[in-house]
């Protein structure tokens, strides 16, 4: 008989909550049954678990670990100030986890939470939901197909909206940079700038973050990183210069023309067959892209942030039974981590950083 997986949730009212779905997914999942849920906030306790239709509520999740020993843990609030000592503990019990975005504050805490994870043989999949798409998927098969003849820029922008700069490189940008490393591996060198008011940010700027992220600074980031084939990859976020409708995504610009793609379970996507990358120099139109190819109705119904959490719920099953890792693994997490404190690293020594960083640490407390 197939195996059922006992999960335990654990959220922080007021401190990310429970993600984008993390704590519900399981419903969905007929492999899987939700056993208990932690949270140190008693209000919040309760309604997640009458939400859950759970008996077992924890304030303290290491007690919820310990007592009802679960085989999977989704560590669910968004901020990300405790990521590091939940997975830690987490790992020690033996429990998989799948895990809100972003992973971490630091790489310190990125290289601790991938140690952990090796140590006890322990699955971790990250809520990069856009890595799950069956779009991005065929994208990428269309990109290997030459369709956009040889790949020369990838460009990324966060919402650009309150949060735009430091924070939206964080919160959002942890995504786009995960579906760069997807599409073009993982970058070999970033340089940036991160300024404040059109000035570079100093230490005088750097003040405690939303969402736990931590030490931060700047309303705008230009960042650029080498890839492994050559080509370059942006990204970039300005603070309330946000576009409706958003720009939030990625494109990817080659010698033959141009995808691009945002981001979710089944994100818009289009393709633009023109060398010149202006249709209104060839004619050429912009197309939609759909898991099936290029111009061909998507057959497939949105699902929101509970298909992708489904998809990506289903591979981290599989890679338990696999013993492989997710496809949105620890590794991959570290990878998008690595690619965000770049930027501050680069701003901070004002030159081109080689990646992997040297510097474990956060810039931003090391600026003069």
């Amino acid at each position: 008989m197939a195996k059922t997986y006992r999960v335990a949730v654990i959220g922080r009212t007021g401190r990310g909550n429970y993600g984008h779905g993390l704590d519900t997914v399981w419903n969905e999942i007929p492999e899987t049954q939700v056993v208990a849920v932690a949270d140190d906030n008693k209000m919040g306790l309760a309604a997640a678990a009458r939400r859950l239709g759970v008996d077992h509520a924890f304030t303290d999740y290491r007690k919820m670990l310990d007592e009802m020993k679960p085989d999977i843990v989704a560590v669910a609030p968004r901020w990300l100030d405790k990521h590091a000592e939940i997975v830690t503990a987490v790992c020690e019990y033996g429990a998989h986890i799948y895990m809100e975005k972003p992973m971490c504050r630091t790489l310190a805490e990125a290289d601790e939470m991938v140690a952990a994870c090796e140590r006890t043989h322990v699955k971790l999949a990250i809520a990069h939901q856009t890595r799950y798409s069956p779009k991005l998927a065929r994208m990428k098969e269309l990109i290997h197909s030459g369709n956009i003849g040889r790949v020369l820029e990838y460009r990324g922008r966060g919402k650009e909206d309150r949060r735009g700069g430091g924070e939206d490189l964080w919160v959002l940008g942890t995504h786009v940079m995960d579906m760069i490393r997807f599409l073009g591996g993982h970058p070999q060198w970033c340089q940036a700038s991160v300024t404040q008011s059109g000035q570079p940010v100093q230490a005088s700027d750097v003040s405690e973050g939303n969402e736990g992220i931590g030490p931060l600074a700047g309303d705008a980031i230009h960042a650029m990183y080498g890839m492994p084939d050559g080509s370059v990859a942006y990204f970039d976020s300005t603070r309330n210069a946000a576009a409706s409708p958003t720009r939030f995504g990625l494109m990817i610009y080659g010698s033959g023309g141009i995808f691009e793609i945002h981001t979710g379970h089944l994100p818009a996507a289009k393709y633009l067959g023109d060398p010149s990358w202006s249709p209104g120099r060839t004619g050429e139109k912009w197309q939609d892209v759909s898991s099936a190819g290029i111009g061909i109705e998507e057959p497939l119904k949105e699902g929101g942030h509970t298909a992708g959490n489904v998809l990506a719920v289903k591979d981290l099953i599989a890679a338990i039974e696999e013993d492989r890792q997710p496809s949105s693994s620890v590794y991959e997490a570290r990878g998008a981590t690595e690619m965000i404190v770049a930027v501050f690293e680069s701003h901070r020594l004002g030159e081109k950083v080689p990646l992997p960083l040297k510097n474990r640490k956060n810039p931003l407390t090391m600026l003069g």
